[in-house]
């Protein structure tokens, strides 16, 4: 085929099926566009010198309009700069993305990426559906890069997903709806049906997964996998069954927004590009304008009234039963800490009064990660780590992000997925 009308049928495809919107009817009421811009500033203003570069917050504000220019310029430099040794699979398409959505080329990043995924296979047959989550996103980056050569990977990781019967995982989900739609729409003029076939089925059996995680409230999954899960509901060309009441989700996230829960830099730039009306697939269509600062317009809420905070006292277990490790215990500890203390400062004060509550971390995009308690490490070969509860309920925050409340039991246990 000619150069030219391979030029003219790419220009077509991203015309057509790569720039989305969120349904209009689902879009942020003005009088409440404060409070987004708000976190969007929260997020922004977690970029600094000394932070880990995180991909996910420059294309979150790519997507919506980045308001500080300097935290958007220091971001780009140092993802420009970061080794790609260092990456997971994962990390490099989420940078690949960012610099893309940057107007800047991503260069022998894309170029890695692409012989990565043409290498990759599952860990096994039936991998955990978590481990399909990296590269998702790779074939995401490598779609909005070069479509046609990203089909014929894109249909052996499709093959390997109806092949897989672990079960379904929310965030990869999403995910693999994001990048199968990008293939979906890029298939090119004269390709074998089969591909949009096979496509088709796997995105069909993705959204109806998915649509099953919708609650009545309109949240889908937890508050924090909503983001992702908007993102492909608004473009899968497979619609499931059950019908996306889009507009209750949106109300539903506005009104945790109002109640302080998105603070965590990672959980605000995978909600953000959904309540700004994008998805990922609108990463190679971010205008990059002159660098100009816009002053958000933010909630203007009275100063509160500095108050002496009192001590809460929080009931801590951690808790090792799991055969095969050589050290079992479960201890519990009564720890006083101010009230309004995030959960790492229990874990620190518990190991201030009891070394045998010694915990290490991992720095992570979402934060800290506990990954060490009373010199006990999470092994991804054994699959095991440290969940944190509270009572029987698993957390959905992290360790710097939770703030326990007077006399809850919060338990660290040692688990097996």
């Amino acid at each position: 085929m000619a150069w030219f009308t391979l030029y003219l049928l790419n220009l077509l495809w991203d015309m057509a099926g790569t720039s989305t919107q969120i349904r209009s009817s689902c879009s942020v009421p003005p009088a409440q566009q404060p409070l987004v811009n708000s976190i969007q500033v929260l997020m922004e203003n977690s970029v600094t010198d000394s932070a880990l570069p995180n991909p996910s917050v420059l294309i979150a504000m790519n997507l919506a309009g980045a308001y500080n220019v300097e935290a958007q310029k220091l971001l780009t430099y140092k993802l420009m700069a970061s080794d790609t040794a260092d990456l997971t699979i994962g990390q490099l398409a989420l940078t690949v993305m960012a610099l893309t959505s940057s107007c800047r080329d991503p260069g022998d990043k894309a170029t890695i990426l692409q012989r990565q995924m043409e290498n990759w296979a599952p860990s096994s047959l039936n991998a955990e559906a978590s481990s399909f989550y990296g590269p998702s996103l790779a074939i995401l980056a490598l779609c909005q890069k070069n479509p046609e050569k990203t089909l014929p990977i894109a249909a052996r990781f499709a093959k390997t997903l109806l092949a897989n019967s672990s079960p379904f995982n929310l965030d990869t989900g999403a995910m693999v709806t994001l990048a199968l739609t990008c293939v979906y729409n890029k298939i090119p003029i004269g390709s074998e049906e089969g591909y949009r076939t096979l496509f088709g089925q796997v995105l069909k059996d993705t959204v109806e997964n998915i649509s099953m995680r919708i609650k009545d409230n309109g949240i889908i999954g937890s508050i924090y996998s909503t983001g992702l899960a908007m993102q492909a509901l608004s473009v899968t060309p497979k619609q499931p069954n059950k019908e996306w009441n889009c507009k209750k989700t949106m109300d539903a996230i506005l009104n945790e927004i109002k109640q302080g829960k998105f603070h965590n830099p990672m959980s605000i730039a995978q909600i953000l590009p959904s309540l700004e009306g994008k998805t990922y697939l609108d990463v190679p269509h971010v205008s990059c304008s002159p660098d100009h600062e816009v002053q958000p317009t933010v909630p203007n809420y009275p100063s509160p009234v500095p108050t002496a905070a009192s001590n809460i006292t929080v009931i801590y277990t951690i808790n090792n039963q799991l055969r095969g490790v050589e050290l079992l215990f479960n201890v519990t500890i009564d720890v006083s800490v101010k009230s309004g203390s995030v959960l790492l400062v229990v874990l620190e004060e518990a190991q201030r009064k009891n070394p045998t509550f010694k915990f290490e971390t991992t720095m992570t995009s979402w934060g800290p990660v506990v990954s060490s308690i009373n010199n006990i490490a999470e092994n991804v070969n054994h699959r095991t780590y440290w969940q944190f509860l509270s009572g029987k309920t698993p957390l959905n925050e992290g360790v710097a992000d939770y703030i326990p409340f007077n006399h809850e039991h919060i338990t660290a246990n040692f688990t097996q997925y």
